[in-house]
């Protein structure tokens, strides 16, 4: 049995824009039943995460987003935090998001200043598709945050992180 290829010519990233910040909006309250504030759509167009927020496209129509943010608490363990990450449902199938994931990885891995030490996220408890997704991408609960959700239940999250092998 063969499996096809990961990557898809189809496919593509984009760097986040003034221009482009509303398609994420968009695509943000199409698949994420979380509203965001106007601070977290401005922290997404900083220059420091430009490798790490992106909008995805097949075709040339945009599918998916994923946006992160640098966590620097110990200037020693830089973390990146995956706040979203989403594709949109008839596009799921497709490995998209794997690409998208790894895409996010290799920068952060690549990163040289400040170095990231690991990738981490939440996930729903409910959500075991995605929390198997992240799993395969080598991913590992390390906890549970409760009430972590505040408008939606169930309201507990698993914590999910990947450690990077920096040098």
């Amino acid at each position: 049995m063969s499996t096809a290829p990961l990557h898809d010519d189809r496919l593509s990233f984009a760097s986040l824009t003034p221009n482009n910040v509303g398609t994420v909006r968009k695509l943000h309250s199409t698949i994420i039943p979380v509203k965001y504030s106007d601070s977290f759509y401005r922290n997404i167009l900083s220059p420091e995460v430009e490798d790490f927020c992106k909008l995805v496209y097949y075709n040339d129509i945009p599918v998916g987003t994923a946006c992160c943010r640098l966590e620097t608490s110990d200037p020693s363990k830089v973390s990146l935090y995956c706040m979203t990450m989403a594709i949109l449902g008839p596009y799921r199938d497709r490995k998209l998001g794997s690409e998208c994931l790894q895409s996010i990885i290799t920068a952060a891995a690549s990163h040289a200043k400040p170095q990231i030490h690991r990738v981490y996220l939440h996930v729903q408890v409910s959500n075991h598709s995605a929390k198997r997704f992240y799993e395969r991408h080598g991913f590992k609960e390390v906890g549970i945050q409760e009430d972590y959700y505040k408008k939606i239940e169930p309201r507990d999250a698993w914590i999910l992180e990947k450690t990077l092998n920096t040098t």
